[in-house]
């Protein structure tokens, strides 16, 4: 095992020793550039104030997305760091920084050890171009105790920018990055590079095959969304990827739409995709994981990164959203490529820069649901879980439940009935008051915890 040092920064690198010179011919031809691009990119062309609607300001308490932003996790909060005042004390040992490197993107899993590994793309702080170096990136393994880090560097993996990584049935790790993909039996590597295979099937490419984000089907194979928001399936997350959809399935609004995140839980899809220029993400959910409904509210936006005492680190954009699941496939974390200023602004060897961010989220509840849609009634048993009781832990009498639409905006069915039964509690709804809709394939519960947070549920409809 060899020791590479650049910069400040330090690798371990299982590779022999042309494997480490190669690396560091390659990263010094990026410090040593010749010449400097004039930037002159003002705020007005990096932010826009998008126009909500006007029903969006008669949505309740745990109807958006982002509503289920928990504070961070981290111990360790400095002053004397990079970055504005407004990043300014933060936590250092939440996900990952660092004085020397620009950190971008990347998405984090747990490894059969135990510890948390991190692939991330990165490039150096004082690169000519500053944050414009991007596309010289390096993606970056890096492992840390939790799943909000402290992140430390631990092998380079090769080129790349925008990596996200997944694991095939047959115990493949395949780390995508725009126009090309990394393989690997381990974490740790050997790390080998090759590209995907796409068949649009006839039907026009949607803005590009990059930016990808993945998940599993549960029939088999894999999903796939590229930027545009085209969507394609694969056997088996290797072979060819085939175009499905006719036309993009995102938000039918205005907006520069870019860095989607998928992810499949238990009961559906789920995507959410940024409008960088008007700094606001937009939540989807599928059946199928081809038609796509929008649910009402932000996914996210600036001012989420709150601290346990109600402070904020304000950073100026938030993309390259990643989220970890936990057994049940319940999004449970999101990590964010964080800068503190217009990306044109961060120049070589200033205070601005960029890091990777963890925050919480609540996972929410797990339920279950019986009936029909004729039935006069319908029972939805909550699922006691580790350190949770239903029937100690909610509020029952605040429950709304039914469709999305109706109970985030506060109307829905009350309870008319409920009981313990195993831990678990089974309440009883009018099924009248629910409001399901025809094109309705998932039930939505609101209520708020004997602690006063509002948490939240969905569930499969039994006849759909």
């Amino acid at each position: 095992m060899a020791v590479l040092f650049v910069k400040g920064m330090y690798y371990f690198c299982d590779r022999k020793p042309k494997g480490i010179h190669f690396y560091m011919m390659q990263i010094s031809k990026s410090i040593i550039m010749i010449a400097v691009a004039t930037l002159s990119m003002n705020t007005a062309a990096q932010v826009t104030e998008r126009q909500r609607p006007s029903e969006w300001s008669e949505l309740v308490e745990g109807a958006r997305f982002m509503d289920r932003f928990l504070p961070m996790e981290g111990e360790v909060m400095d002053d004397h760091v990079w970055g504005t005042d407004s990043v300014r004390p933060r936590l250092i040992d939440n996900g990952i920084e660092d004085a020397q490197w620009s950190y971008w993107g990347g998405n984090i899993v747990q490894g059969e050890d135990g510890l948390w590994h991190h692939f991330v793309a990165a490039w150096p702080e004082g690169a000519l171009k500053g944050h414009m170096e991007w596309p010289r990136s390096w993606v970056i393994h890096a492992v840390g105790p939790t799943s909000h880090g402290p992140f430390r560097p631990r092998q380079v993996v090769g080129k790349g920018h925008n990596p996200e990584i997944y694991r095939t049935d047959d115990g493949t790790w395949v780390l995508y990055v725009i126009d090309g993909r990394y393989t690997a039996k381990s974490l740790d590597g050997p790390w080998h590079f090759g590209t995907f295979d796409f068949d649009p099937q006839g039907k026009p490419i949607i803005e590009g095959l990059s930016n990808l984000s993945f998940a599993r089907r549960p029939e088999g194979g894999w999903l796939m969304v590229c930027r545009g928001g085209g969507i394609w399936m694969s056997d088996n997350g290797l072979s060819t990827w085939r175009q499905v959809s006719d036309g993009s399935v995102y938000p039918k609004v205005d907006g520069r739409f870019e860095d989607p995140v998928l992810w499949r839980d238990s009961v559906q899809y789920n995507l959410i995709v940024n409008d960088w220029l008007g700094r606001i993400a937009y939540y989807l959910r599928s059946a199928d994981g081809v038609h796509w409904t929008v649910d009402d509210g932000e996914a996210y936006m600036p001012g989420i990164a709150k601290h346990r005492d109600g402070t904020q680190e304000h950073w100026f954009k938030y993309e390259r959203m990643r989220i970890v699941q936990d057994k049940e496939g319940r999004a449970i974390q999101a990590n964010f490529a964080v800068i503190d200023t217009i990306k044109w602004e961060d120049r070589p060897g200033d205070r601005h820069s960029s890091k990777n961010i963890c925050i919480p989220l609540d996972g929410g509840l797990l339920l279950c649901a019986t009936g029909k849609a004729n039935d006069r009634r319908m029972k939805v048993r909550i699922g006691a879980e580790e350190n949770f009781c239903p029937l100690t832990d909610l509020d029952v009498s605040t429950i709304h439940f039914g469709s999305p639409h109706e109970v985030d905006y506060g109307r829905g069915a009350h309870p008319i009935d409920w009981k313990e039964e195993g831990g678990d509690l089974i309440v009883t709804f009018k099924m009248k008051d629910a409001g399901f809709k025809d094109d309705d394939f998932a039930g939505k519960m609101l209520v708020k915890r004997k602690d006063g947070h509002i948490t939240f549920g969905f569930v499969r409809l039994p006849w759909r």
